[in-house]
């Protein structure tokens, strides 16, 4: 059964559920995300394959990383690579003295540095078999599960 609305987070990440990097950074998020803003799907599940194709994206490449924000408002927004990092470093109140020099980049220079992270990712972090299943005082924060 899905959870109601106010039992959800304002925000989603949607990652690559067998990527032992983005599964860390999962972590790294739930650990510091207190408030519970931030939701989580595969880009493998139906969600993550459903809301990627409302935005017109690619469903097939799991390279990327998403965020919606707002995503169950009427007008959610859709950042990927290094503004959906940005933004849940922002989010979190992570790194607010430097984060403003990331801001000041070009996008093109901050996803070129995003791009080659995400063409190394199973070598330097692993690839999973299968999605990871949360803790149990997560789960309910993972839709798709």
């Amino acid at each position: 059964m899905q959870d109601s609305v106010s039992d959800r987070g304002r925000h989603l990440i949607l990652y690559d559920g067998v990527c032992g990097l983005c599964n860390r950074l999962n972590q790294f998020v739930l650990l510091r995300d207190g408030s519970a803003i931030f939701d989580f799907a595969s880009l493998q599940s139906a969600t993550g394959r459903s809301v990627l194709e409302r935005f017109g994206q690619d469903n097939e490449g799991l390279s990327t990383f998403y965020v919606v924000e707002n995503y169950e408002s009427r007008t959610p927004t859709l950042l990927a690579k290094a503004s959906a990092a940005l933004f849940v470093m922002n989010e979190l109140g992570i790194g607010a003295p430097w984060i403003s020099i990331f801001r000041v980049l070009p996008h093109a220079l901050l996803d070129f540095g995003y791009d080659i992270i995400a063409r190394n990712r199973y070598r330097i972090f692993g690839r999973m078999q299968t999605c990871i299943v949360p803790r149990a005082e997560f789960r309910k924060r993972f839709i798709d599960v």
